[in-house]
């Protein structure tokens, strides 16, 4: 919240503890596991067009950093629904990966989410999004989206209240404040423990596996078998099974995860317990005992802080849902090589860091957010020593439940040697060095890029892609990229540099000693981690700034130079192994995605010079007719379309052509050129519209170029208005006469050309008064996806009421004029998936 002062602290806590209250709120009223809010960015540097993230409850902050600050165009399901101003809801997996393939490519979990946009006057204040746990593919699960929808109205009404009516006002300029939400149940019995005699099958359990389990003292018969069942009656099997291996000295390499007759997960551990009950170390050989001991306990309930834990082999810690130690038992503590008042209280990344980080954050997150147990290795750094119980090595299980999640350390020298019996659950598995698997932070970052730049065809696109995908991933202010011509670099994008500082540098030659220049040159990117690093190494170099960091990335695909790319951080900041490979690979996919673009731009240029010399350089004129033409190529795609128009002399008059040949490309663009002197030379001969119709279509069929084209054909005599049209499937004219509405014609038509050779073209005959506007047009005009064309029709009919009337008015708005207003909102588009024709002709009172 923008301020200054004792009053700003006041109003960023009030801000702070409204976000947090709404969030909770969000949490409860949808069954979500993390809810959070999205304002706009308002911090040093930040532009209006990013969003940054100002709460988040239910997972630690450092888990969700790379959605810390998001660009409102990216193509995630939160910018969608603060630019639209409309709720986005995912119930699935499934149905984030079709519609968001970025979003789900970042966080490959099965959950649901649901985007509110947080509404206030003039349009969204931010977003208040929910994580959920995921419905079935048919997406049935009910969600009150009502309710949800009242929580961010409430919202937005407070948050304007708050900033005193002032929308510019309501902005986060810091990292996101993370809460803990409510406690989904209160604490219970979490532990049991039990010993079996594996002679008589009997079970003597303590009372608290009786509270656990929910069961009598007298309804627990006290076999394996019963006890079995009364754990998890589906997976009985892998109880007995563990219990006989583990009387068989085999005990299970980490904890069993098993499911509750309600659902709710559990854990058993096993160990070989000897004759008196006794533990082994976790060293001791095999062989067959009298007795096994064992533990169950519930992941999603309260700390096991009853000492039970205490007896277990391996580790044991709890995490709450902000990542904070909220116990740990004996061996965890060992295994931290801490004392155990060290690790209560702390969060993960401070407590045990060398279980945080990539790849661990990625199992940490997916614990958090799906209801499935996660399972990995890990190293710890150092080799083995006395301070942490002689172990480096671990296998780590990680169980969700509501409020909690229980971590399990089981040291290397218990799991299975290789081609024994594996460890339960979907453990990654790893060498013999134990080292971890792959990172999905690491690997999400090309995948994201990827998807991103599949839809970015010329090199402004993709260097915006790059901008809004690449620097908030590594936290970057500043974007620079180059591309190779002719032996020099040429500035192709520039962001966040001080204005006119990069000119200087804009067609450099290669043999300039300049890191942008050097790293293409080598084939080697450069980092450095401060700006006095990079004055030192570049001597004399012009600096940007006095603090931060910088990285140089070779841009080359295939073996081909393309460019350079300049990453900036407005602080020093180290480049990791892991970084520099990622930005390395990164730059790879920029590459390849430039030199496509560079193809695309000299096909389209061509393809587009073709169409351009197709069309007429001028209009014919009368003095009794004003006339006006607008042509705008679509800009999606890698071709252009045949969309025309004309104005011909025809006898006494004037014969006004607009057509559109269906798809793209050099052919389409090649036969709108034929069709258009086919209908010139048919009109010069004055002939009438449906024989100028006919005709052309007759040529079309018989040069059989297997396309087909709409037209709009019509001869005006100027001097008494009398106007007669023919159309072959195309949208209608519309017609504006003075003092009155634009209103679409109703003239019969025929089918389109090249399909019928018999086919007619009925004419329609009317006046035109004098200063009526007739307006002819492409379905690129007027067609928007998802919607009928007749409501398209409808908004160009009211674009051409306000264009006319301001026309009307002295010194008012030429023909000309009114073409560029009611192609404005097309020219001013971020894409157009088609061509668009617009041709205007008004009759004037006066020759």
């Amino acid at each position: 919240m923008a301020g200054s002062g004792e009053r700003a602290v006041r109003t960023r806590a009030r801000l702070a503890a409204l976000l947090a209250d709404a969030s909770t709120a969000a949490l409860r009223s949808a069954g979500g596991r993390v809810a959070g809010v999205y304002l706009r960015a308002g911090g040093p540097g930040d532009a209006s067009d990013f969003l940054r993230l100002a709460v988040l409850a239910g997972l630690p902050g450092p888990l969700f950093r790379p959605w810390w600050r998001v660009h409102v165009d990216r193509p995630f399901p939160v910018c969608d629904a603060y630019r639209l101003g409309l709720p986005v809801v995912l119930p699935n997996a499934t149905e984030a990966v079709r519609r968001y393939p970025q979003f789900a490519a970042g966080l490959p979990f099965p959950f649901a989410s649901v985007h509110m946009p947080v509404p206030g006057g003039g349009g969204p204040l931010g977003v208040l999004a929910v994580l959920r746990p995921s419905a079935g593919d048919d997406g049935d699960e009910p969600l009150d989206r009502e309710l949800l929808a009242r929580l961010a109205e409430g919202l937005g009404t407070e948050l304007l209240a708050l900033a005193d009516g002032d929308r510019g006002a309501i902005v986060w300029d810091g990292e996101p404040q993370c809460v803990r939400p409510p406690a989904a149940r209160p604490p219970q019995a979490a532990v049991g423990r039990f010993t079996w005699d594996p002679a008589t099958h009997a079970v003597h359990a303590d009372d608290r596996l009786h509270t656990l389990l929910g069961l009598a003292a007298g309804d627990f018969a006290g076999t394996d078998t019963a006890l079995a069942e009364a754990l998890a009656p589906a997976e009985a099997y892998r109880v007995l099974a563990a219990l006989r291996d583990t009387a068989a000295g085999k005990p299970p390499g980490a904890p069993l995860s098993l499911r509750a007759a309600d659902g709710a997960s559990r854990l058993l551990d096993l160990w070989p317990a000897g004759d008196g009950g006794a533990l082994p170390s976790p060293a001791d050989g095999g062989g067959a005992v009298a007795r096994v001991g064992g533990v169950v306990f519930d992941p999603g309930r309260a700390a096991l802080a009853d000492g039970a834990a205490d007896q277990l082999p391996h580790g044991v810690f709890c995490l709450d849902r902000l990542g904070t130690v909220v116990y740990a038992n004996a061996a965890a503590a060992r295994f931290a090589g801490r004392a155990r008042e060290a690790l209560l209280g702390r969060t993960l990344w401070d407590a045990l860091p060398w279980l945080t980080g990539p790849p661990y954050d990625d199992h940490l997150r997916g614990a958090l957010l799906s209801p499935e147990p996660v399972h990995f290795h890990v190293r710890r750094p150092g080799g083995p020593d006395g301070a942490h119980g002689g172990y480096d090595g671990f296998a780590v299980s990680v169980h969700p439940g509501d409020d909690l999640l229980t971590c399990t350390l089981v040291p290397a020298s218990r799991m299975e040697a290789p081609g024994g019996p594996r460890p339960p659950g979907p453990a990654v598995a790893a060498g013999p060095s134990m080292a971890a698997g792959p990172s999905m932070a690491a690997a999400y970052r090309p995948i994201a890029l990827a998807i991103a730049l599949t839809d970015a065809v010329t090199a402004q696109q993709v260097s915006a892609v790059v901008m809004q995908e690449l620097l908030p991933a590594f936290g970057g202010r500043r974007l620079a990229i180059y591309l190779l011509q002719e032996r020099h670099l040429h500035l192709a994008w520039e962001s966040g540099f001080p204005p006119g500082f990069l000119e200087p540098f804009d067609g450099v030659a290669l043999d300039a000693r300049i890191p942008a220049v050097e790293t293409l040159a080598t084939g080697r990117p450069l980092f450095f981690e401060s700006m006095r690093q990079l004055a030192e190494t570049y001597p004399g170099l012009p600096m940007d700034a006095e603090e931060g960091s910088r990285a140089f990335l070779p841009l080359i695909a295939s073996g081909r130079p393309v460019g350079s790319c300049v990453l900036g951080f407005d602080g020093p900041r180290g480049f990791s192994a892991e970084e520099r490979t990622v930005l390395t690979a990164l730059a790879g996919l920029i590459a390849h995605a430039m030199e496509r673009a560079r193809r695309y731009d000299s096909e389209a240029a061509l393809a587009r010079g073709l169409q351009q010399a197709l069309l007429p350089s001028r209009l014919s004129a009368h003095p009794r007719v004003e006339t006006a033409g607008r042509y705008l190529p679509g800009t999606e795609g890698l071709d252009v379309g045949g969309d025309w128009y004309d104005v011909v002399e025809s006898g006494d008059g004037l014969a006004l052509v607009i057509g559109d040949v269906q798809g793209h490309g050099v052919q389409a663009a090649a036969t709108m050129g034929q069709l258009r002197s086919a209908v010139r030379a048919f009109a010069l001969g004055d002939r009438p519209p449906d024989e100028v119709l006919s005709g052309t279509n007759h040529l079309l069929i018989g040069l059989d170029p297997g396309q087909f084209a709409s037209c709009c054909c019509l001869r005006l005599d100027p001097a008494t208005g009398l106007t007669r049209i023919a159309r072959a499937g195309h949208p209608p004219p519309l017609l504006l006469a003075p003092g009155g509405r634009a209103r679409p014609l109703d003239i019969p038509g025929g089918v389109v050309l090249g399909v019928d050779p018999g086919a007619r073209y009925p004419v329609t005959e009317l006046i035109l008064e004098p200063d009526a506007i007739l307006a002819l047009y492409t379905d690129g005009l007027v067609e928007r996806a998802g919607a009928d064309i007749d409501d398209g029709i409808a908004d160009l009919c009211r674009a051409l009421d306000r264009a006319g009337a301001a026309a009307g008015r002295r010194d008012g708005l030429t023909l000309s004029g009114v073409a560029d207003r009611l192609t404005a909102a097309a020219r001013h588009a971020d894409a157009r998936p088609d061509d668009v024709a617009l041709l205007l002709a008004r009759r004037l009172r006066h020759g």
